[in-house]
C-alpha cells in the first residue's frame, strides 16, 4: 500500500491511525473467517479470506483491502476481541 495514502487513512470511527497487518496477524484473521465465526461491526459474517488488511494502532479494528482500496466504511470493521487466538502487540 502506499505509504503517502497510510499516512492520511485512520479508523472513521475513532480516528486512530492505521497500519497494515502484520503475516501473523493476517494468518490468525483468516483462521478465523475459515471456522465461519467472524462477525464484522454490522453483525455480519465476514465472508472471504482476506490477502490483505489495515489495522488501528490500538489493534481494536480491522479493515480489509480489496484490490489495493481499504474499504473503511464503519459496519465492514472487524473487532478483533472475537478473535481469541489473535497474536499479541510485538
Amino acid at each position: 500500500m502506499d505509504k503517502r495514502l497510510l499516512d492520511i487513512l485512520c479508523c472513521p470511527v475513532s480516528k486512530t491511525p492505521l497500519r497494515p497487518l502484520n503475516t501473523s496477524e493476517l494468518t490468525a484473521l483468516n483462521r478465523a473467517i475459515d471456522g465461519g465465526q467472524l462477525l464484522n461491526v454490522a453483525g455480519t459474517p465476514v465472508q472471504g479470506r482476506l490477502t490483505e488488511g489495515l489495522i488501528t494502532v490500538d489493534r481494536k479494528v480491522i479493515y480489509r483491502v480489496e484490490d489495493g482500496i481499504p474499504v473503511m466504511l464503519p459496519e465492514e470493521g472487524i473487532g478483533t476481541t472475537q478473535l481469541t487466538d489473535f497474536p499479541a502487540a510485538a
